[in-house]
């Protein structure tokens, strides 16, 4: 077997962490020039002008223009801002759609290029890049330690992931605290991308030693912690455990890639509008059950490893969390026709789904998104 592991992002994790990112910043000999990309909530509560001030001059730009699933069009102002400010390094805070954008605009900024260009087409990105912090605001999406953005080009209905050695953050730092206020149904769907993430990653074709042994420490804190931190916010303990899970789950999941779930996900988010993490959710427990006897057993172990006794134990178990944390276990409330189904079966083939241990033929995903076109 032969494997290769790389994960160059350096890790602050703590209670009240995120006050370090002036420190951090000038630790890599930046004092000025930074561009904060910060979800609408935070620039409108005060938050991100506090990290501003709290900079002292080393931050002078905030961008928040910017969409859930962000748009190609979206990091392009993003990328246009840098450009014409001569800004120097990105600060990335929110979740996964900051990320996203964050780290295609700190590469693409230092081209003449649009980032359609990149977008789902083959072509490699430019290595060149400014230095990325990257501040987490839910435990969910990982990429504050990956080298993975995703983004939507709503003009043409893609959505698709961008990977580039460029987009590795220089530093995460992982703030538990900021994830108090997030409500319960985010909480629920971005601890979903968590499990979907850890699962996937171990039992993905591109499996290795060291991301398999995250994807194990992973796991079982989401089954354990995400209840609480949906029924309980100020959970402290939950919501740090939960952060936990979530980086290390995105250090499971960055190089072996993901599979079926996240193929899945995609048309899902895409034209129907389901969160990501609620999407990838909904068809783990069935994958789980396709891919069980796959990789000699493997999958088996990991299921035992992570306190079940199988692998169709460890599938009720994902339905049994979605129920408890209030997520979606079908589709019959969009009340699919044949030719919606045929759609997603159709959009569903997406590379990461060759990814999966079991080879996904059409039947396949044909038999699933007809059963949860009947599921409530």
């Amino acid at each position: 077997m032969l494997w290769d592991y790389q994960q160059p992002v350096a890790i602050r994790f703590g209670n009240g962490r995120v006050r370090e990112i002036k420190d951090v910043a000038a630790s890599m000999g930046l004092t000025e020039g930074g561009l904060l990309v910060s979800e609408h909530l935070f620039a409108q509560n005060g938050t991100a002008e506090k990290i501003v001030k709290d900079s002292e001059g080393a931050i002078s730009e905030i961008f928040s223009d910017f969409s859930p699933n962000p748009d190609v069009t979206e990091v392009d102002k993003a990328a246009a801002l840098i450009r014409e400010k001569h800004l120097k390094f990105v600060v990335a805070m929110g979740g996964g759609s900051a990320m996203d954008l964050a780290k295609s605009a700190a590469s693409i900024a230092l081209t003449n290029d649009s980032i359609a260009e990149y977008h789902g087409t083959g072509k490699a990105m430019p290595q060149e890049h400014l230095p990325i912090i990257a501040v987490p605001t839910t435990a969910g999406t990982g990429s504050e330690v990956t080298c993975v953005s995703v983004l939507t080009n709503r003009a043409l209905g893609k959505k698709a992931p961008i990977v580039s050695d460029g987009f590795f953050p220089s530093v995460a730092i992982i703030d538990p605290e900021l994830t108090y206020s997030v409500p319960p149904h985010v909480t629920a769907s971005t601890g979903m991308d968590v499990l979907s993430q850890a699962i996937e990653g171990y039992w993905s074709k591109g499996h290795q030693p060291i991301c398999d042994a995250c994807a194990i420490h992973a796991a079982p804190l989401v089954f354990k912690y995400l209840p609480i931190a949906v029924a309980e916010p100020n959970n402290a303990e939950a919501r740090q455990k939960m952060c936990e899970a979530s980086v290390i789950a995105g250090l499971a999941f960055t190089l072996p890639k993901t599979t079926s779930s996240h193929a899945c996900s995609f048309p899902l988010t895409n034209i129907h509008g389901i969160p990501h993490g609620e999407a990838c959710g909904l068809t783990l427990d069935w994958f789980a059950r396709i891919n069980k006897n796959a990789q000699h057993g493997r999958v088996q172990e990991f299921a035992r490893a992570i306190g079940f006794e199988d692998v169709d134990a460890m599938a009720d178990a994902i339905h049994e969390l979605k129920v408890k944390v209030g997520l979606r276990t079908g589709l019959k409330d969009l009340n699919l026709n044949a030719e919606q189904i045929a759609d997603l079966v159709r959009i569903s083939r997406h590379p990461n789904l060759y990814n999966n241990p079991v080879e996904i033929t059409d039947e396949m995903l044909q038999d699933m998104y007809e059963h949860l076109a009947a599921t409530d």
